[in-house]
């Protein structure tokens, strides 16, 4: 898919704009796995891994983009990271006693990924989706999404939307029913500092602006830059994106 692969071409601008994800989302994606070995899926440059490291549980990467994967060895040098896919995991089987994935989970084919997963996990195994969503119950915040338009800010990126957006991704005939039970979701404060330009520049990471057409992207990013100095909030100076973290989880049967 060509968004799926859109971010390698933005690795760097990718790592040194796009947030975290908060600590108290991760806990609760983990708070029934067996274990504390956990698989970062879809890793990225290691936004999720970092803050799993920050919980002390023992985190291996695995991530298909050669320069995501980069950004991520000089990140965490101290993370396992591997080459691989949702589809191809490249660990044993009930290796890991948690599969997280940040940002990532609705670019995986789940119908091979779902057995997969089910796989390197041990019985009672946790997989769980992160996303970071911004909340647009602040007034400026769902102003910039309509200003924004949906390759900035999509279904899966806001408060009122990412629940729906994402609770199809663990149902029956994707490959998962018959592995693991009834998913859950659930939300969490989160935030990230941030100027005008960088939160331009932050959104020019989006998949759907990495693959516009340049005048049409240029066009976006110009609307989006003119909104945000016009606002109070966010005119002058830093400023906190308010956001949250989702976390749709569901267990290994």
């Amino acid at each position: 898919m060509v968004l799926s692969s859109s971010f390698g071409t933005a690795a760097s601008a990718y790592d040194r704009h796009r947030p975290d994800y908060a600590q108290a989302a991760a806990r609760w994606a983990l708070e029934f796995a067996p274990g504390s070995r956990v698989l970062d899926l879809g890793a990225g440059t290691g936004k999720l891994s970092a803050t799993l490291v920050a919980l002390g549980v023992d985190v291996v990467a695995v991530e298909p983009d050669p320069a995501m994967l980069a950004e991520l060895g000089r990140a965490l040098p101290t993370v396992r990271a591997l080459p691989g896919s949702a589809e191809a995991i490249p660990l044993p089987d009930a290796s890991v006693d948690a599969v997280l994935a940040g940002n990532a989970l609705h670019w995986f084919d789940m119908a091979v990924a779902g057995p997969e997963i089910a796989r390197v996990l041990t019985p009672g195994g946790i997989l769980a989706g992160l996303w970071n969503v911004m909340d647009d119950r602040v007034d400026w915040v769902a102003a910039l999404e309509r200003v924004s338009g949906s390759a900035a800010i999509g279904p899966r990126d806001t408060w009122s939307s990412w629940r729906a957006a994402t609770a199809g991704l663990l149902r029956p005939g994707d490959g998962t029913a018959d592995r693991f039970g009834t998913p859950e979701q659930a939300e969490f404060p989160h935030g990230q500092r941030r100027t005008a330009d960088s939160l331009v520049a932050t959104l020019a990471t989006r998949a759907g602006l990495l693959v516009m057409p340049e005048p049409d992207r240029t066009a976006t990013l110009d609307r989006i830059r003119e909104f945000l100095a016009k606002r109070a909030e966010t005119a002058d100076g830093d400023f906190t994106l308010p956001m949250l973290t989702g976390v749709l989880r569901a267990r290994r049967l």
